[in-house]
C-alpha cells in the first residue's frame, strides 16, 4: 500500500489527523514510537481526561497563549489569534459530536469542564483507536521510531525510521508531542526534527506545573489546602498574572494546586532566563483592604484580652499560623488591645498579600504541558503546513501554543490535529 500521508506520534494530535484524514479517503500510515498509542491521552486529568471546554470561542481565548507574547503580556494575545481558523473549523461542540457520535456519552462539570461520563480516559482513547483500526485506509505500526524527515527541494518526501527504512510519502503530519510525561514518549524528537528542518524553536519550558519555592514551608502546612483565595504572579517587580477566586495547597518544597498551576504559565519562562518572579497570596480576597482593616480593627476590639498568637485563628486556619508569625514581627504573647496601629496594618497588608519568592519549577515528568515549540509564525494557521517544507504539517504540543488547565490543551491537540488532517 502506497501511503498518501505518514502521521508520526499517535497521541491525541497524531490520532485526530489519523482519522480525520482516513475520513477523507487518505491512505494513512501511523508511526507510533510505544508499543501503545495514546499513554498521555490515557493518563490524562488523573485518568479522567478534560477533553475540552464549552466555553464560547470569544470565552476560550483568553485561556490560550504563545511564548512569544512574553512572560507579561495579556494572556491569550499571539495564541488565540492564531487558533481563529483552526477553532472556527472544529471547535468545542464539534468535537464533543465526534466522540458521541462514536459511542462516548459526555459530561460537563464546574468550570465548562467536559469529560466522558464513564470517568474514564481510556473510552476517549479507545473511540480514536477504534475507528482507525476499522478504517480500510489505516495501517498502525508500533515500535517505529522515526529518525528524520527527508525533503527534496523544500517537499517532504519521506521518513526514515532509526533502523534505516526508508517511507515515501506526498505529506507527513508531525505530532510526536512535547516534553511533559516523558515516560509516554514525549522526548522531543518532534522538536529536533524540526529544527534540522529549518523551523525556529521557542526553547520549551514545563508548564502547567507546581512551583518551588525558596522559603521552607513549616511541616505543618506540607499538604494542606487554602481555598477562596487569589493569587498574583510579579515578575522583576511588575504584575504579569492575576488568578481568578481558587484552590491551591502546599508541599514540601513550594506550591502547587489548580490556581498555582495555572500561575505557572507566567512564572516558568521569566524563571527560566533568571528573572525575578514572585507570588503573591491573597487570603481574604472577598475583602478590599479596607474593608478588611475595618474588620480587624472590630476584632481586635472585641477579643482585646486574647494573646495575639492564640488569636490569630480569627483569620488564618491554625496550620497556617506556622507560616504567619515570623513574616509578621510581632510579639507572640502580645494582648490585642495593645496591637499599635502600624502592627494592624501590617497583618491587613500581610493578609492581602502573602509573598514567596519562586526559585523554580518541578520538572517535566510532572508537568501537564509545554510551552514553547515550533515558532508560529513559520506555520500556516488554516492547514498546519510549514511555511517553509511542502507537504509537512506540524500539530499538537509542538507547536509554541499552550493554555490554562480546564480542557483548553486537549482541544488545541484535537483542532490543529484536525485542520491537518483535512488539509491532506
Amino acid at each position: 500500500m502506497e501511503h498518501d500521508v505518514v502521521v508520526i506520534g499517535g497521541g491525541a494530535a497524531g490520532l485526530m489527523a489519523a482519522c480525520t484524514a482516513a475520513e477523507h479517503g487518505r491512505r494513512v500510515l501511523l508511526l507510533e514510537k510505544m508499543d501503545q498509542a495514546g499513554r498521555k491521552l490515557r493518563i490524562t486529568g488523573k485518568g479522567r481526561c478534560n477533553l475540552t471546554n464549552t466555553a464560547s470561542l470569544r470565552d476560550t481565548l483568553p485561556h490560550i497563549g504563545s511564548s512569544t507574547a512574553g512572560a507579561t503580556s495579556k494572556p491569550g494575545q499571539n495564541g488565540a489569534v492564531w487558533l481563529r481558523n483552526a477553532y472556527g473549523r472544529f471547535f468545542n461542540r464539534e468535537l464533543m459530536q465526534w466522540f458521541e457520535e462514536r459511542g462516548v456519552p459526555l459530561t460537563e462539570e464546574r468550570g465548562g469542564r467536559v469529560f466522558p461520563a464513564s470517568g474514564k480516559a481510556l473510552d476517549i482513547f479507545l473511540a480514536l483507536i477504534n475507528e482507525l483500526e476499522q478504517s480500510p485506509n489505516v495501517i498502525i505500526r508500533k515500535n517505529a521510531t522515526v529518525k528524520s524527515i527527508e525533503t527534496l527541494e523544500g517537499q517532504a518526501t519521506a521518513v526514515i525510521l532509526e533502523r534505516g527504512e526508508r517511507i515515501a510519502c506526498r505529506h507527513i503530519i508531525l505530532a510526536t508531542g512535547g516534553l511533559s510525561y516523558p515516560t509516554t514518549g514525549s522526548t522531543g524528537a518532534g522538536y529536533r526534527m524540526a529544527r534540522e528542518l529549518g523551523h525556529t524553536i521557542v526553547e520549551p519550558v514545563p508548564s502547567l506545573v507546581a512551583l518551588k519555592c525558596e522559603e521552607k514551608i513549616p511541616d505543618e502546612l506540607v499538604g494542606f489546602q487554602l481555598k477562596n483565595v487569589q493569587i498574583s504572579i510579579k515578575v522583576d517587580g511588575t504584575t504579569a498574572f492575576t488568578s481568578g477566586v481558587g484552590e491551591m495547597t502546599f508541599a514540601d518544597d513550594g506550591l502547587t494546586g489548580p490556581l498555582v498551576l495555572s500561575a505557572s504559565r507566567t512564572a516558568t519562562r521569566p524563571l527560566h532566563e533568571g528573572r525575578t518572579v514572585k507570588l503573591l497570596l491573597d487570603l481574604k480576597p472577598g475583602l478590599s483592604t479596607e474593608q478588611l482593616d475595618r474588620r480587624l480593627q472590630q476584632d481586635l476590639a472585641a477579643n482585646g484580652t486574647r494573646i495575639f498568637n492564640d488569636a490569630l485563628r480569627l483569620w488564618l486556619p491554625a496550620e497556617f499560623i506556622p507560616l504567619a508569625l515570623p513574616r509578621l514581627h510581632i510579639e507572640y504573647y502580645k494582648r490585642l488591645h495593645q496591637i499599635t496601629g502600624d502592627e494592624r496594618r501590617r497583618l491587613c497588608r500581610w493578609l492581602k498579600e502573602v509573598e514567596f519568592a519562586v526559585c523554580g519549577t518541578h520538572d517535566w515528568p510532572e508537568a501537564i504541558a509545554t510551552q514553547g515549540g515550533v515558532s508560529l509564525a513559520e506555520v500556516n494557521p488554516k492547514t498546519m503546513e510549514s511555511r517553509s517544507v511542502r507537504g509537512l504539517y506540524i500539530v499538537g504540543e509542538l507547536l509554541d501554543l499552550d493554555a490554562d488547565t480546564g480542557g483548553y490543551n486537549l482541544q488545541i491537540a484535537f483542532s490543529t490535529g484536525h485542520a491537518a488532517g483535512e488539509a491532506v
